[in-house]
């Protein structure tokens, strides 16, 4: 029997809506609970992850985390204020013994500040580029020091120096040898032909944003019909938004979470320019085509490279249309070698 020191309880705050944020904790949060269950670590870790994410209530967090977890929902449509009274009240609740923050260091709305000078658990915040007015505006750099171990998972940001920053790589929420093989990937998604170029196009963020991708799906499925199988990924049925999309019945729709497990059997990715799907992209070396988004917080035009980022929906068309007609033969299969960053988060952690 484990003795209780060996019990941990880590609280994830995840706040920010989107599929990034909850995405991104739920990679971590999954690295820790495998690592006990693999014998890597001696830790038993319990989870508590706290999201806003429309998507919550429509993926499967509950089979990625196991048994020892909680997960919090709070509804996206909460006032700010709302928000914060209910982050405050469950964190005076609950019993943890790591808080681990997302991006925000004071909170999404600052309801964090008045609390973490007197919370007495390893603190951790894992911090992710931020636009440089936000940072300024509400002098980030000043709650830094209430943090323990500062961790920036795999590209560069506004405090990347702090003298108590741990550089990782990527996370995803996959490791290498977890990835479906090409053919097992192809099945998943539909997809009959073993060598057939496969474009798949990402259906995230905001419902506008997904209906306009739906659309550009469709295109792309009506023109590219005897060359390419094209596919729309949405995270999950039943979202509210789903029923509101038009139907298309020359597209086939792909209702998968984590997208990840699936993406060796993929040729060509569309999608916006968030953290997880363009790290994903390049951890396994699939062509990516990114359209970046608007965001209050996140840059996603700084995050493409030239390579990658399209102005439009007509310059996305024509980099796939070129992809496609160029080599198709290079398109189906690739080998790809990558490092999970979670799993060095969680060795930064354990050893506060």
């Amino acid at each position: 029997m484990q003795s209780s020191s060996t019990r941990r309880r880590w609280f994830v705050y995840a706040l920010g809506g989107g599929l990034g944020h909850l995405t991104r904790a739920v990679a971590l949060a999954r690295a820790a609970v495998r690592d006990q269950a693999e014998g890597k670590s001696h830790h038993r870790t319990e989870i508590v992850l706290l999201t806003n994410s429309p998507f919550a209530g429509f993926t499967p967090i509950s089979q990625e985390l196991g048994v020892h977890h909680q997960v919090v929902r709070l509804s996206h449509n909460l006032s700010r204020n709302e928000t914060a009274n209910r982050v405050v009240d469950l964190i005076r609740a609950e019993r943890f013994d790591t808080l681990v923050i997302d991006t925000f260091p004071r909170g999404l709305g600052g309801e964090l500040a008045p609390l973490l000078p007197n919370l007495r658990c390893r603190k951790v915040l894992v911090h992710r580029d931020l636009a440089p007015k936000y940072c300024s505006q509400f002098r980030l750099s000043h709650f830094l020091h209430h943090f323990d171990l500062v961790v920036v998972p795999g590209e560069p940001a506004s405090f990347d120096d702090f003298p108590r920053a741990k550089r990782t790589a990527p996370w995803l929420i996959r490791d290498q040898h977890e990835l479906l093989s090409p053919r097992e990937a192809r099945r998943l998604l539909n997809v009959r032909s073993d060598d057939r170029p496969v474009v798949a196009v990402i259906g995230s963020g905001r419902d506008e944003e997904i209906e306009r991708m739906q659309c550009f799906a469709s295109q792309l499925a009506s023109e590219f019909a005897s060359r390419a199988a094209v596919r729309f990924i949405a995270p999950g049925s039943g979202r509210r938004s789903d029923s509101r999309l038009p139907s298309r019945s020359n597209l086939t729709t792909d209702h998968l979470w984590p997208f990840f497990q699936s993406i060796l059997g993929v040729s060509i990715i569309v999608g916006g320019g968030g953290y997880n799907c363009v790290h994903e992209a390049r951890a396994t070396r699939t062509r990516y085509i990114g359209l970046s988004w608007p965001r209050l917080y996140d840059r996603q035009r700084r995050r493409l490279q030239d390579s990658e980022r399209a102005a439009d929906f007509e310059q996305a068309r024509h980099r796939v249309r070129t992809a496609i007609e160029a080599h198709p033969e290079t398109l189906s299969f690739r080998s790809c070698n990558f490092d999970n960053g979670v799993h060095g988060a969680i060795r930064a952690i354990d050893a506060l």
